[in-house]
């Protein structure tokens, strides 16, 4: 599990996918989230826009983010 720390009340899910480099582009990243291959708490996303706060986790491939605050 990765640890990605955000400075700001919430990152949404595509920019996460890209600040991890789990994506190579913003295109790649909603592609992605449209075809449902990333989830959120454990639940199929298909948002890319939805906000994450510290706690929440995504997994996407064999990626796990885990986000937090700093």
């Amino acid at each position: 599990m990765e640890t990605i720390v955000i400075q700001t009340e919430y990152i949404k899910l595509d920019a996460l996918l890209k600040y991890a480099a789990v994506v190579g582009s913003g295109g790649e990243a909603k592609t992605v989230i449209a075809d449902g291959l990333v989830s959120v708490n454990g639940e199929v996303c298909t948002m890319r826009g939805k906000k994450l706060r510290p706690g929440d986790t995504v997994r996407f491939d064999r990626y796990t983010l885990q986000v937090t605050s700093a």
